[in-house]
């Protein structure tokens, strides 16, 4: 059995897969660059694509490759910490449901043993796999990413709901993500 096929079949996704939806991740075993998010939006899980909406447009600007480049070329490999949208909250969207990254992360990635970065995506994943203190914010994460080189570069949700943010921080465009381009550039690149 494959591992979409044991993840659709896990018990705690079961009412997804009664409604006909599939788990979404991306993980080819050719991957030079993992992206890890928190969840699908309702978009990307109505279209099965990861990042299939506004906020992977900005997030493959930020990347610096195009759409080829990112779907077609089997060099990006994009798993959340949750497979499915989570739902609606007050503000925005639910958090990405507990124990999914614990049970199924580290089966994914071991398919993807050419991985050279893992690009950490938000809270949520920069927490899990830098394990961070909840007294730390994001933004002092993304501000020391070099703490967290060459493994992991993480950065804020390319969402346009952190167009505040970004406007607070103009350092991260202006610094940080020429590093995270040419990073990235580099890696693939490589052959």
């Amino acid at each position: 059995m494959s591992l979409f096929d044991e993840i659709k079949a896990d018990p705690i996704n079961a009412d997804y897969t009664k409604k006909g939806l599939d788990p979404i991740f991306v993980a080819p075993k050719t991957a030079k660059i993992v992206i890890i998010g928190q969840a699908p939006g309702l978009k990307v899980q109505e279209t099965g694509i990861m990042f299939n909406d506004a906020s992977g447009d900005r997030l493959r600007e930020w990347l610096g490759i195009s759409k080829e480049e990112f779907y077609d070329s089997g060099d990006i490999g994009i798993i959340p910490m949750d497979f499915y949208y989570p739902g609606k909250a007050k503000s925005g969207d639910k958090p990405p449901r507990k124990g999914i990254a614990e049970k199924w992360h580290t089966k994914l990635l071991a398919q993807m043993p050419n991985r050279q970065l893992t690009i950490l995506v938000g809270s949520y994943s920069q927490r899990y796999y830098l394990g961070l203190k909840s007294s730390v914010t994001m933004t002092e994460t993304i501000k020391n990413w070099k703490e967290y080189w060459p493994q992991y570069f993480p950065i804020v949700h390319p969402s346009p709901r952190n167009n505040i943010w970004l406007s607070k921080n103009p350092w991260f465009e202006k610094d940080v993500l020429p590093e995270l381009q040419k990073r990235v550039r580099e890696i693939l690149e490589t052959k």
